[in-house]
């Protein structure tokens, strides 16, 4: 069986059934049935053919989540290529730099945006023969660019392509985003992916009824797998999110079953919440707050295995009515569970999630590992934790804590790095994970931190940095935070905090927050951010009290190379941007 195989298998089995939707600007969402979406996989596929593309060529792909993403996909994998996918944020160096080490000879591009970039550096990318646009365009193309609908074109001119493709065939390289350094290419076979799709469908049934909003890049694996094979070989339908910024608006369009996400979609729809009902009268915050506790009950119930009582039950159906039916419209109303992964997911957040009824299901895996390792599936989850390893694989803690895992999973190797692959897979097939866990009673995994972000500080102590920060980012004044103390006497913090609920309290307490600068250095809000930090790290030990901090005016970014696409921070890259504030923090140690 090959990702080809089983695309070719859902096309003849569900043929006039809508596979892929989206919408275009200004109108309505537009299906695309599976009978449609593998004739226009064929022809893209012949008419790579056509264009010179042979067995192993890398064709890369810079666009956002659309129908032509999918198709390419497919038609590059039916052509014998290799997909080669970047996130459409990279900048044109990043797309030189990845193109160059995968010696790609076509790339795919969705705007004129993305076009441009590849335009700028092509000269220097000596292997890159075509480009191909999958927006139409009314001017004359330059040299070297084609049409999406052009390739399809000469594409239906050809007879059936002769091309065999194994299991063992590299279906993919994807460059990890990393935090440090130059990304490696990690290459991932048909058989990876299939037995991760194969493990995690024996965990979550995912049907030809289901509806999945799209939006997480589909050039990261989570997506990739999740939110992309797992749903078009079961039938399923998917359809695009327009942007990230209409994500709330088209959950209420398409209504989804299934939802893929980052944390960071969970903790802002929970800070909504929370700040609407501050919002409102002393009455709704008591109605709020008691029909939390009666949704905690009830989690608090299931969790343990019971069935809630007949008097719980009717506060639940009650509290669904005046508290939770609103969020759950939000999602559209049919939403049978989240998905996260990506990063640490707040416990809380899950537990608040949960009573309201909505169940999220955290996962954890890598790039390197097809990606999953574990996961939480809907009979059986544990809160605080990524789930048991799935089926088919091994899951290890080394001495050093170390997360180690071995099976039909793990990657091929990186890219042309020997070196590298090397380093991360040892020579018994184990893949260090660079994750440090535990692995519970239960045979749940518990993720502490990254090896590589554990601080030490200069009396010896080490601290893991995630657990605190997945603490403090829970106060409704702190959007996000970065810890340091590496080699310093103690540990401080990088804040940047939540500038409308700091808004909202300044107006409240006679605090002037018409200069956001100026608010922050305020004695009210440093004392504010302050009883926070000490209220939320009370459980911590003493070494790992935040002892200072310094209040950011601005968030941390992307488009500043703060953070990944994934949205982890680039640590190296804000430690040395703020080099001066930081040291500003330890003067005695100057």
């Amino acid at each position: 069986m090959t990702l080809i195989s089983m695309f070719d298998e859902s096309v003849q089995q569900f043929g006039e059934k809508p596979a892929l939707a989206h919408k275009p600007k200004g109108g309505t969402y537009q299906d695309i049935t599976y009978s449609e979406f593998g004739n226009t996989v064929d022809a893209f596929s012949k008419g790579l053919n056509a264009l010179g593309i042979e067995k192993e060529d890398r064709i890369a792909i810079i666009s956002e989540n659309r129908p032509e993403w999918a198709i390419s996909d497919f038609g590059i994998l039916k052509a014998g290529g290799i997909n080669v996918p970047m996130f459409s944020t990279l900048t044109p160096v990043q797309v030189g730099y990845i193109l160059n080490d995968s010696g790609a000879k076509f790339i795919c591009v969705s705007t004129k945006k993305q076009l441009d970039k590849v335009i700028e550096i092509r000269d220097g990318v000596e292997t890159l023969e075509q480009i191909i646009l999958y927006d139409t365009s009314e001017e004359d193309l330059p040299e070297g660019v084609i049409e999406f609908n052009e390739v399809c074109e000469r594409g239906k001119e050809i007879d059936e392509l002769d091309i065999h493709v194994s299991e063992e065939d590299v279906a993919t390289i994807i460059y990890t985003s990393g935090t440090t350094g130059n990304p490696k290419g990690v290459m991932l076979t048909h058989s990876n992916f299939l037995s991760n799709y194969n493990a995690c469908k024996s965990l979550i049934h995912v049907s030809a009824t289901d509806v999945l909003l799209s939006f997480l890049p589909l050039s990261h694996v989570f997506e990739r797998l999740g939110g992309h094979y797992v749903p078009i070989f079961s039938g399923a339908k998917i359809a695009y999110a327009e942007s990230t910024f209409t994500v709330a608006q088209n959950m209420q369009d398409v209504s989804p079953t299934v939802m893929l996400s980052v944390p960071r979609l969970y903790e802002t729809m929970h800070d909504r919440v929370l700040r609407a009902v501050e919002a409102g009268s002393p009455l709704k915050q008591k109605i709020f707050h008691w029909g939390v506790s009666v949704g905690s009950a009830v989690s608090s119930a299931i969790q343990q295995g019971k069935k809630p009582s007949p008097i719980l039950k009717l506060k639940q159906s009650i509290a669904d009515k005046l508290v939770f039916a609103k969020l759950k419209t939000v999602t559209g109303g049919r939403l049978r569970f989240f998905v996260s992964g990506g990063a640490a997911l707040p416990q809380s957040i899950a537990e608040f999630f949960h009573a309201a009824g909505i169940l999220i299901l955290e996962g954890y895996g890598l790039t390197e590992t097809s990606p999953v390792i574990s996961m939480n599936y809907p009979d059986k989850w544990k809160f605080g934790t990524v789930g048991a390893p799935v089926p088919g694989i091994e899951v290890n803690i080394a001495e050093d804590g170390e997360i180690l895992t071995r099976g039909p999973h793990v990657m091929k190797g990186y890219f042309n790095n020997e070196e590298a692959t090397t380093e991360v897979i040892d020579g018994d097939g184990w893949f260090h994970t660079g994750d440090i866990g535990v692995i519970d009673e239960g045979g749940y995994i518990k993720i502490t931190d990254r090896k590589k972000n554990i601080i030490v500080l200069s009396n010896g102590k080490n601290v893991a940095p995630q657990p605190l920060e997945s603490q403090l980012v829970q106060s409704p004044y702190i959007d996000q935070i970065m810890l340091i103390g590496n080699e310093r006497k103690n540990i401080a913090a990088l804040i940047v905090p939540n500038f409308d609920a700091l808004k909202t309290w300044g107006g409240e307490n006679e605090v002037d927050t018409s200069d956001i600068p100026e608010m922050l250095k305020t004695r009210e809000v440093q004392q504010l951010i302050q009883k926070e930090i000490r209220d939320r790290l009370s459980d911590f030990a003493d070494f790992e009290q935040v002892r200072r901090f310094v209040l950011l005016e601005k968030e941390f970014s992307q488009e500043e190379d703060e953070m990944t696409p994934t949205l982890k921070l680039k640590r190296n890259v804000i430690m040395e941007k703020y080099a001066d504030v930081i040291e500003g923090m330890y003067p005695e140690e100057a």
